[in-house]
This record gives structure tokens, sequence and C-alpha cells, in this order.
């Protein structure tokens, strides 16, 4: 909340600064109480979300709330002023920004959960079940699958995919089950953050037209580091032992390969839209859905009941066929919608608290009295303690004048930053239920300095071998 401080503390000492952004038409709010009512519905509306695990009131929830009342006192204030269409262009401005994001995370989270009802992990997990790993060697497998999987596929699935693999084959081994759990958070993260695709920050920066697609791979390498610094330390804790390895095996469902292809070609499609049609990426992932609706009607259309049989004595087999014929509208219905929601909250709330004026405060602070390198530092740890989306979306507001190693910086930093504690990441929060009782808050903390040593190591090997990009 360190962020949010800063801001409420500016407003409250700085009150004669102003900021517009836009046509000039906007008022400054930052030192009317207006203002100060927005910080502090903000500041309670994301001390709810961070409770989310007390209280299981879903995230979005309260976001939503906020949003609706903070831009409703900002307009309040504007139809006295006489200026009723400034605030309903901030707005349709936010929602443009956001409709753009959420349609291209919809295609995304349903290509996912149609690979998913294809078996195509559960197949994945199987397999390193059966091969009989030692406890040190699956630590090295979860952790390189989880690295290189995530900048495909979102890092919170991956996540819980490899945390399954642990769980299977580390039941009698709680401690394998913990270190190996961070380990994959860390893996998860630091993949996400040299691909646009890999994370939600990511992912906003490269819309936003910032930083180019191939832009994003000068941050593999320093990727690399992070992930491994803390594996290399952490190996000497694994137990060197082989747990007993499963006969079970199971098989992907009839068009599962066809649709990894399709979402490759659906990534194609979007990239190609944005680099060389220069058209809003999101068209091309929407081009992408069509695809798979199309192919899921084929599917559809060709479905029959198969029987799962076994295939040899010594293996059982899990079906193989189709139960149930393929809707794609079942895989849209299954996105997260919680999230997608608490990403409009997020959106809409930053936006109006930028709107206002803190984010110009935040800003002339962070960027022009601390510097670039410094600020883009502090944005990593405080999105091990505030969810990295409002602080990268707030960074992207302020819209600081930063050369493309700057913005790689701090792209790396918000992905990678929060891994340094379990409720950072939406990986870590998603593991500490899924491995309740071995991955927890405090088993997470006792291993912070070592995951901190591979945050400085990434940002100084950034610093180092990207350094031409900092002109």
């Amino acid at each position: 909340m360190l962020n949010y401080l800063v801001f409420l503390l500016l407003a409250l000492f700085l009150p004669g600064v102003s900021f517009a952004s836009g046509g000039g038409e906007n008022l400054d709010l930052t030192s009317h109480p207006v203002g100060y009512i927005a910080l502090i519905i903000f500041v309670i509306a994301y001390l709810l979300v961070m409770a989310e695990e007390f209280t299981h009131l879903r995230k979005s929830k309260p976001v939503i709330l906020a949003a609706g009342i903070i831009w409703a006192m900002i307009a309040f204030i504007y139809v006295q002023n006489d200026l009723p269409h400034a605030t309903e262009a901030a707005v349709r401005h936010n929602l443009l920004e956001f409709s753009e994001l959420f349609l291209f995370l919809l295609v995304a989270m349903t290509y996912i959960n149609a690979m998913e009802e294809r078996l195509i992990f559960e197949s994945l997990k199987s397999w390193l079940i059966q091969k009989g790993f030692g406890y040190r060697k699956l630590f090295w497998l979860t952790g390189i699958l989880a690295f290189f999987i995530s900048p495909i596929a979102d890092n919170l699935t991956t996540a819980l995919l490899m945390c399954a693999v642990l769980m299977a084959v580390g039941a009698k081994s709680p401690r394998f089950i913990g270190i190996g759990c961070i380990n994959i958070v860390v893996a998860a993260n630091a993949g996400g953050a040299f691909s646009p695709f890999g994370d939600i920050t990511t992912l906003m920066v490269w819309q936003k037209g910032i930083l180019e697609f191939s832009t994003f791979f000068f941050l593999f390498i320093p990727a690399i580091v992070n992930f491994l610094v803390p594996a290399v330390i952490m190996h000497f804790a694994i137990p060197d032992e082989t747990p007993e390895s499963s006969t079970e095996t199971i098989e992907m469902k009839r068009g599962a390969k066809i649709i990894i292809f399709l979402f490759i070609t659906t990534i194609v499609t979007a990239v190609s839209f944005h680099n060389f049609l220069h058209i809003p990426p999101v068209l091309g992932m929407m081009t992408g859905l069509a695809y798979l609706q199309i192919f899921g009607y084929y599917l559809k259309k060709t479905h029959t009941f198969e029987k799962s049989e076994p295939k040899e004595e010594e293996f059982s087999v899990t079906v193989a066929g189709d139960v149930q014929p393929f809707d794609v509208f079942n895989k849209i219905s299954r996105a997260e919608w919680d999230t997608l929601l608490f990403f409009y909250g997020v959106v809409l709330c930053v936006g109006g608290l930028g709107f206002i004026g803190y984010l110009g405060l935040a800003s002339e602070v962070m960027y022009v009295d601390w510097g670039a390198t410094n600020a883009n530092i502090m944005v990593g740890f405080l999105s091990a303690i505030v969810d990295n989306i409002p602080v990268m979306f707030a960074v992207l507001s302020m819209n600081p004048d930063m050369s493309q190693g700057q913005w790689l910086l701090v792209t790396l930093t918000a992905g990678v930053g929060g891994s340094l504690l379990s409720v950072g990441s939406a990986a870590g929060v998603a593991l500490m239920g899924q491995a309740k009782g071995h991955y927890t808050f405090f088993g997470h903390l006792k291993w912070m300095p070592v995951i901190a040593l591979g945050y400085f190591a990434s940002i100084g090997v950034h610093l180092w071998i990207n350094s031409a990009l900092f002109t």
C-alpha cells in the first residue's frame, strides 16, 4: 500500500500542484475533499482485495463499487463547474483501454480452457509422473517447464499445472512440495516477464504501443537469471530421494493438437495485425477466436462417444475420446470472470485517481526526484505487496518519458517482483490454496532473501547486457 500512502501524503502536503491530462479542461482536485475521499475509498477497496483469502469476498466486487463511486463524485464536481463532457470523455477513454485488454484476455482464457478440456495439461502431468524422476530432477523439470510454458499460457495456469505434478509425486515429502512450489512461482513469474502473452502487465505495455513485440525478448536472459539464482540455492534443500512412480496414463482428446496449433496461429495473427497492419492486436485475437469456433463446430458435428479401454495390463488409461460434444461457448463461460471484472475496477479506479491528479504527483516524485531506475526498482517491491496490475496501469497512466531500457526494466520488475512474497502474484495466491499446509506465506518468506538476490541479479544483468537500450 506504500504507493497509495505516497499519493495521500502528496495530496496533504503539496495541495497547490495541479495535473492536466488531455485538453486542459481538467480541474485540480488533489486538494479537494473529493480527492481525499476517492483515495480513502480506493485504499479501503484494495484492503478488501488483499483480505480475500480470509473474507472470501471476490476481489472484483469492492473495486467495481469503488470505481463507480469515484467517478460519480468526479462527475458531480465537473457538472457543478459546467464541464460535464470532460468526465464523459475520460471515462470513455478508460473503457476503451479496458475493452481491448478484456477481449484479448478473454480469447486467451478461452483457448487455455479448451486445452484443459482436451486434457492437454493432464496428459503432460501424467507423462511427468510416469517417468519416475527423483525429487531434485522433478524440482528442475517443473521449474523449467513453468518458465517456458508461462510465456504462452498465463503464469497462473502454468503454476497450477506444475503444482499438481508436485502434489501427485511428493505426497510423502512436504518439504519437497513447499520448496518446489516456491520454485514454480518464481519460474512462472520470470517466464511471463519476457513475453507480451506471459502476464497482464506485459500485455498492457505491448498493447499501449510502448514496446514492439520482439523488444520484450531482450528480457529473456535477465528472466533466466531471476529464475536460476534462487533455484540453484534451493536445489540443495531438496531431498535427494526418488518417489514411487505412477502407472496411470492420460491421453489427449480428439483435436487437442490442432487446438494447440490454432492457439499459436492466433498469437501469430495478433502480432502480425499489430506489427504489419498497425491495428490493435485484439482484432487479431478475436479473429483467432473464430478459428477455434469453426474448429469447434467441426468437432461437434463429427462427435462420437468413445469408451475408454485399457491398452496394456500395466497401464490404466483414462478416456481418450469425447465424453461430451465440444462447445466453444462452454469454454468462454469458464473464463476467470472475477479476474476480468477485477481488471475493470482497477482500470477505472486508477484512471479516476489519475484524472483527479494524483498520478501526476506520484510521477513527479518517482520519476523526477528519485530517477527512473530507482522508481522502476521500487515498482517491483510494490508489486509484491499490491497486485502488479494497478501498479503497472498507474505507471502507464503516468506515462513518464523513459528509454526502451527503462520500460523493459519496469516490465521486468513488475513481473518478477511479485515473487518476493507468496501473496505478490496470482500464481502464489493460487498455490497457497492448492498446496494448503505445504506452501504457506511464512514458508515462502523464509526464502525471500534468496528470491531477492535473484531479483537484483536480474536487474543488474538487464542494466549490463541491454545498456544500449537506455540511451
